[in-house]
Order: C-alpha cells, then sequence, then structure tokens
C-alpha cells in the first residue's frame, strides 16, 4: 500500500476492483465505512459477483473476470478524451514529457521486438532519448509525438466504451458512469484510492492489471495524497513482510535482487541496479544501492565480507532463471531433478495450481519436510482420501518428516500489515506438546549443515561456514537479537556527511536508519528498508501512542512504518511545485520557506528545494512512470490479454493466447482446456468465515461455513438442470470437484463479444484435514499459468464444465 489502512478515511472515492474488502479485510474495511460516515465518500464496486462490498457500494458494475486492463485502459481513454487530467502534477512529477526512442513501436497486441519462439521480447527498444548529458529528452508543451503522452493517447484509442463492453461485459451506461465518478477526482482538492487484492494479482498479466490502475492514478493526481494511492490487500497479516524480507528465490531483502550468472562480477550486477536519475537535480534512491547491499553482505558474512572478496559477492547463488517460484519448483520436481523439498507455513496441495500435478511432483521426491502448527493436507498428500481414488498410496515412496511448530500468537516478534506498518507482538500463550520455534528448528538445520561441512569439507563450504552467527544461544536466536540484526549496527565510528567533527553512530552501536548505510564495509544492516524499527531509541515497533495531531491518520508515534517511519509514500506529491499542499484540508506535508513539515516524515530531503527535486525517490529514474522502460517482461503500456482459458477469443488479436510472455511450461499445454469442452467462466475467492486452509481446523468456523460449494446463476443453473442446494460436479481439464450448488443472483450471466458467458464462483477453504466437511477447492482445477513479472498462478480465470451429480463417497 501507498498509505496506511488509516488513509482510506480521508478519501472522496473508493473503487474496489479485484478485492472483496469487506469480506476478506474487514478491520481494514472499516476506514472505508468511516470515510463514508464523516466525508460523504462514494464507494465503486467493480466485481463479477455481486459481494458484501458491493452490497454497501453507491455504485456496483459487474465484469468478466481478466478484463480489468480493458476496462482501466478505457477509463484512462475517457479522461484523456474530457480533459480529466491533474495536468501539473501530471507534467512535473511523471514522464508524460519524456522521449521514447524511434524504435519502439505497439501493433496488435505485441510491442516491438517480440520473438515467438522464446515466448520474450528484444526489450533493448524500451527506453527514452537520452541527450549528451546522460538526462533525458522531453517535451513539456507533449506535442512531440515521441513523448510519453502521444504514445499513451495513441494506445488507449482503441479502448472506446464499445470495445470494453464487448470484452468486459459491463454495461456501457454503467461504464461511463463509472467514468465520470473517477475522472471528478482530478481536481486537485478530490482524491480517489483503489483497493484490490489477490482478484488482480492472481492473473497471467496480474502486475500489468496493477500497474494500469497505477497510471490513472498518476494522471489523476491521486498518488502521495491524502486519501489517495493504491492499496493492495494482503491475504495475511505478515505477507508484505515476506516480500520485504526476501523470501522468493530471486530477492534479497529490501527488494534487491539475487545476481544472475551472466554477473561474474560485482561491478557487473551492480552497473545493471545503481540507476542514475533522468533529470539533473533529481532523486533516486537506488543510486544507495550499493550501500544497501554491501551493508546486506556484512549482516550476512560480517568479517568474512571485505573490499577484498567484494563482499562475499561469490558467496551468493547465482541465478540461471529468472526464478526458481514455486511453479518451477513443482515442474523439476516431476522431471526428477528435486530430492527433496522444506515446506514452511505452507499448503501447496491447497494452494498451487493443478493439485494432481502437485501430489505427482511431491510423490517424486525422496523426502518432505513440513514445519507448520497444523496438520496439513500437504503433509498428508499421500494418503487416499476416497473422493476420486487419484491417489495409490503404495506407489508413493516420499519420506515425510512432519515438524510441528508454533503459531503466531505463541510467538513474540513484528509483522508487517499491508500498510507497511511494523508492529511488535508479545506472545498469548504457550505451545502445546512438542511445538518448536521456527527459528529453533530452523537453527538447528543450519548449525548441523555448517559442522558436516566443517568435519566434511566440500566444493565450497565458504558460505556456510564464514556466515555471522553472533547469537547469545546459538541454538535458537531471539526475536530482538534478530530485529536489532535486520535493523543495523555501526562497525565503525559513523559521522555527520555534513560535519566530520560530529558522532551519530558510535562502533557497535544501532543505526538511526538506513541514511547511515555505507558502501565501505562500516555499516550492517539485514534489510535497508527496515532500518529504523529498532535503533538506539529502542524497540520503535512496540510503539503504542495512538495520538494524532493533524488528525490524519497518520499515528507517527504508532509502531514504525517502512521506509523511515513514513506512511504515505511519495507524500511531496501532495504538494505543487511551491511547496503548498493541493488540498490545504489534507495537508500531509507542506514547505515552510526553509524546509518540509506537517503530519508525516517527508518524502524527500528535509531542506529539498520545492520545484527541483521530484517525490518518487523510490523509483528508479526518480520520476513517476506511465511508460516503464524494459523493468516489465509484457510491455512498457499494459495491454488486453485474455486468460489462457478464456470463453472468448481476443478482439484485439484472436492469434494470441493469454499473455505472450507469461510463464508456462511445455509439459503443461496439453492440459488447457478450450470453450468448446468447458464453456464456463470460473473464479476463486475467498469468504468472511474462513481464513484460508486454517480454520477449517476450528470447529466453530466450520459450523459458520461448514461445506464446499460453488455459486452459480439462476440462469445456468435452469440450463443446466441444478437444483439449490443440490450436488454438482464441476471440472476442468486437469481434474473435478463435487460441490453444493449455490444459486444466486449475486451472479449474473455477462454478454461479452456477443456471447453469453456463464460465471462459476468457488470458494476455496475446504480440503481433507480439519473439522470442516471434507472436499477439494479451486486448485484442482486451474491451470499452470504464472503471471509474466511475478509468476502468481492464474487462479481468478480460468475454464469449466459443471452437471449434476450425486454426493461423493468420501472414505
Amino acid at each position: 500500500m501507498t498509505q496506511p489502512w488509516t488513509d482510506i478515511k480521508n478519501t472522496d472515492l473508493a473503487i474496489v476492483m479485484g478485492g472483496n474488502a469487506a469480506e476478506a479485510h474487514p478491520c481494514g474495511f472499516k476506514w472505508l465505512v468511516e470515510a463514508k460516515a464523516h466525508r460523504g465518500a462514494k464507494l465503486i464496486v467493480v466485481d463479477p459477483r455481486y459481494t458484501r462490498t458491493a452490497a454497501v457500494s453507491d455504485y456496483y458494475a459487474p465484469i468478466r473476470q481478466g478484463t480489468d486492463i480493458a476496462f482501466l485502459l478505457g477509463v484512462i481513454r475517457y479522461c484523456i478524451a474530457n480533459d480529466k487530467i491533474q495536468w501539473e502534477y501530471a507534467k512535473n512529477y511523471t514522464n508524460i514529457s519524456y522521449l521514447v526512442k524511434d524504435g519502439f513501436s505497439y501493433k496488435d497486441g505485441l510491442f516491438t521486438g517480440y520473438d515467438e519462439m522464446k515466448r520474450d521480447y528484444d526489450r533493448s527498444s524500451w527506453d527514452y532519448q537520452l541527450g549528451a548529458d546522460g538526462f533525458v529528452q522531453s517535451d513539456m508543451t507533449l506535442q512531440h509525438p515521441r513523448t510519453v503522452w502521444q504514445l499513451l493517447k495513441d494506445h488507449v484509442e482503441q479502448y472506446t466504451p464499445e470495445l470494453v463492453e464487448r470484452i468486459c461485459g459491463t454495461p456501457k451506461d454503467k461504464y461511463l458512469h463509472i467514468c465520470e465518478m473517477i475522472a471528478a477526482t482530478s481536481a486537485p482538492d478530490k482524491a480517489m484510492t483503489s483497493m484490490y487484492a489477490l482478484g488482480w494479482t492472481q492473473h497471467s498479466k496480474g502486475a500489468q492489471n496493477i500497474r494500469t490502475m497505477a497510471m490513472l492514478q498518476l494522471l489523476l493526481g491521486n498518488i502521495g495524497i491524502a486519501g489517495g494511492g493504491m492499496n493492495a490487500l494482503r491475504g495475511h497479516s505478515n505477507i508484505q513482510g515476506l516480500t520485504d524480507l526476501g523470501l522468493m528465490s530471486n530477492l534479497i531483502p529490501g527488494y534487491l535482487s539475487i545476481p544472475t550468472e551472466k554477473e561474474k562480477a560485482i561491478g557487473d550486477y551492480l552497473a545493471t541496479r545503481q540507476f542514475k536519475p533522468l533529470r539533473a537535480d533529481q532523486t533516486s534512491y537506488w543510486r544507495n544501492y550499493d550501500k544497501f547491499f554491501v551493508s546486506f553482505q556484512k549482516s550476512m558474512w560480517g568479517d568474512h565480507a571485505t573490499k577484498d572478496n567484494d563482499w562475499g559477492y561469490d558467496y551468493l547463488p547465482k541465478l540461471d532463471v529468472p526464478a526458481y517460484d514455486i511453479l518451477r519448483m513443482m515442474e523439476m520436481m516431476n522431471e526428477g531433478k528435486v530430492n527433496g523439498y522444506f515446506c514452511q507455513g505452507f499448503n501447496p496441495i491447497l494452494s498451487i495450481p493443478n493439485r494432481a500435478k502437485t501430489t505427482a511432483a511431491l510423490s517424486k521426491l525422496k523426502y518432505l519436510v513440513t514445519m507448520d502448527p497444523l496438520d496439513t493436507e500437504t503433509s498428508n498428500f499421500w494418503r487416499n482420501f476416497g473422493i476420486y481414488n487419484d491417489v495409490k498410496s503404495a506407489d508413493i515412496k516420499t519420506q515425510v518428516f512432519q515438524l510441528p511448530t508454533t503459531c503466531f500468537a505463541e510467538e513474540e516478534g513484528s509483522l508487517a500489515n499491508s500498510g507497511r506498518w511494523l508492529q511488535w507482538h508479545w506472545a498469548g500463550g504457550s505451545a502445546p506438546g512438542d511445538c518448536k520455534h521456527d527459528t529453533w528448528i530452523m537453527a538447528q538445520i543450519f548449525l548441523r549443515v555448517k559442522k558436516l561441512y566443517q568435519a566434511e569439507g566440500g566444493a565450497y563450504p565458504d558460505p556456510i561456514v564464514n556466515l555471522t552467527w553472533n547469537y547469545a544461544d546459538a541454538e535458537e536466536p531471539t526475536p530482538e537479537e534478530l530485529a536489532k540484526e535486520v535493523n543495523g549496527y555501526a562497525l565503525a565510528d559513523q559521522f555527520d556527511a555534513k560535519d566530520p567533527t560530529k558522532l551519530v553512530a558510535g562502533k557497535g552501536k544501532l543505526l538511526v536508519n538506513f541514511s547511515q548505510l555505507k558502501n565501505d564495509g562500516s555499516t550492517s544492516s539485514g534489510c535497508w528498508i527496515y532500518s529504523g524499527q529498532w535503533n538506539e531509541n529502542g524497540n520503535n515497533m512496540a510503539r503504542r501512542d495512538n495520538a494524532d495531531p493533524g488528525n490524519m491518520g497518520t499515528f507517527l508515534n504508532w509502531t514504525f512504518a517502512w521506509p523511515v517511519n513514513r506512511r504515505v509514500l511519495y507524500n511531496a506529491a501532495s504538494c505543487d511545485m511551491q511547496g503548498k499542499p493541493w488540498d490545504p484540508s489534507r495537508k500531509l506535508i507542506e514547505w515552510n520557506g526553509s524546509k518540509w513539515v506537517g503530519n508525516d516524515v517527508p518524502d524527500i530531503a528535509p531542506d529539498a528545494q520545492p520545484g527541483k527535486v521530484q517525490p518518487f525517490i523510490l523509483n528508479q529514474e526518480g520520476t513517476a512512470r506511465l511508460f516503464t522502460r524494459a523493468l516489465l517482461r509484457d510491455g512498457p503500456f499494459p495491454v488486453h490479454y485474455e486468460p489462457f482459458e478464456s470463453p472468448v477469443k481476443n478482439v484485439i488479436n484472436p492469434a494470441i493466447r493469454g499473455n505472450p510472455v507469461a510463464r508456462i511450461f511445455q509439459a503443461d499445454v496439453a492440459s488447457f482446456g478450450d470453450a468448446s469442452e468447458f464453456p464456463y467462466a470460473a473464479t476463486s475467492y475467498r469468504l468472511t468465515e474462513h481464513f484460508h486452509y486454517w480454520t477449517k481446523h476450528n470447529r466453530v468456523n466450520s459450523v459458520l461455513q461448514p461445506e464446499f460449494f460453488v455459486e452459480i446463476s439462476h440462469e445456468l443453473a435452469a440450463e443446466k438442470s441444478i437444483q439449490n442446494n443440490g450436488w454438482v460436479r464441476v471440472w476442468s481439464k486437469r481434474g473435478e470437484v463435487k460441490a453444493k450448488a449455490y444459486v444466486t443472483k449475486r451472479i449474473q450471466p455477462l454478454i461479452c463479444d456477443g456471447k453469453a458467458v456463464h460465471v462459476v464462483g468457488i470458494p476455496l477453504h475446504w480440503g481433507f484435514m480439519g473439522a470442516a466437511v471434507k472436499g477439494w477447492g479451486p486448485n484442482s482445477l486451474t491451470p499452470v499459468v504464472g503471471d509474466a513479472n511475478s509468476d502468481t498462478p492464474e487462479f481468478k480465470a480460468f475454464l469449466v464444465n459443471i452437471e449434476p451429480t450425486t454426493p461423493p463417497a468420501v472414505s
């Protein structure tokens, strides 16, 4: 989220697309309820279903899943055509005036450089024109045909209201009404916030779904202002923390990245990451990449990371593929290339697409280790649960080790919520039986592996035997020790950059924040964006002062927010070029003539002159992007692509199936279905009464939502002779499920490209462990397709068939 949850109370208009905040995020949704009650804010909901969020909306419109980009590009077209642009903001704070290389072009759904055999692009033309001084060429009049503005206008022109209706199934009159409501927030004293969740991310073009809304918000001037922003509604309280701390195969904590095989030396690595701003006097914090990286290496390997060995650069693995994400891991398991798999707090049998493939993959392991407080389906994947007889237990040789862990309520530590707040919590109870903290288990494994390397050697034991492990109890590091290590230390006396005689952090002291990080090996930090969480002032994550002097919902002394306790990212964009707030009644910060002051930590140097340094300092270029260079694999502008399984052809280019650079494996192509055999568009979602796959172990939750069901319209029920509360069989080319049918008016058929499209809604909370009535969920049906940029599976749009059936036989 670019805002905290609490800032949503400041909005004039909220649009919920790709999410169902009232049902899936009820505690956060209260801030929108407050905005409606106290500001008269309006709520738009665009969703395939009439959800609980839609039930309290001011305006609802249906949409076919997987078509959000066409919808939003059409809104951008509407704003351009009706001159609903926050011009001063867009011209000065975004890249719309930048000139793009002459070699770049777009036609029929594809950009310059596409290679069909490789399913990838040569992105060399996706860049700006640079002058002799290295700065970007621009035209502030926006008249030059190669400006981002002119290219964007051409790009969105085809997304007329008529085409949007044809693709999305959203009635034209409803669509135009939403366009009008959104466009009104281009006024400097109006704010719109976007709220989305997995309904946008779990697509083969999920990153571009989000980016299209970000582009719209930038044109309207709604990023960095109170009540504005792009707000990702995370499904767990600590999923933000997962990505912050780099728990993905291609990341290092703080959104640094693992080197690739081509980057043999540290210089090669830094050359592609230490970005230079494109305008004079501009600031990009990625100019400090080397400081963040070297400090991370020092936190990992201490005295063994030195300038002479390039700060331990060779200790890091080098990627030979973009990422070893879960889809690739399952593919490699199926190919017999993986011996063992550690599964920590994760239940892939219920959460990875194509359950049959996942089961087959796990069956080829020599061993599987699960670390979880619950008895999961993954721990028991080898059992035949009797419903489809699809597992032959005797043929599975995988040895499964279950390591019971504590749950969050039995632990001390921090959680990072969607709003980037790091909140410290204390254990609320003791763990039962032999459960152990994850940190204890991981420490035991590491210490034993290290001992083996010390005794037996190996091809390259250095990264293991040299790893820093300076904890009071080596067998179980404490949360406090880990938090301080992540914050970072001064490894030598640190002096003020402007006054070399002024000591700011003595050797061995905790750093104040990431502004003190150095590239000379004199500082350490396990995650630069978290630096400041626990410094010499104490545990800032444990602060609980709920004073809010400006009544802006920033609560600066309640816990800690990254970066440097800033609550609204890019908050300097809430001011004009003179440093005065666009809306004085919603002041975050302002320029008082000598420095920035206000109700938030300024996202700009305290003494930076307004109008020179721009607000978007956490972007690589230092400005906000309507056109992105070569950062996204599937294009510098978003494009409407159909899901890989779609009930209709892509009207932009019928020859293109899905996102042309999305993650697919050749072995899975034969398992993709088409509309002739599977005519109905399916989607997955969550319910208020359950939390993922945990609460089916709790009898109270299981009573509230006792059994697996699917939702269908009255029209589809009549067409297929399905009775409400009757049993149905739902199947795709990959598997089938049996469930109760809930026939409802919440789902209506849509007319897309002249064809009636029926939607089948499939909640995801059921499995075969726990107290709930048994049943497999939607991942039994979904294809193995990943987003082109994040590899997130395409769970939200796939094809199925449905028919009445008899109850399943469950052993």
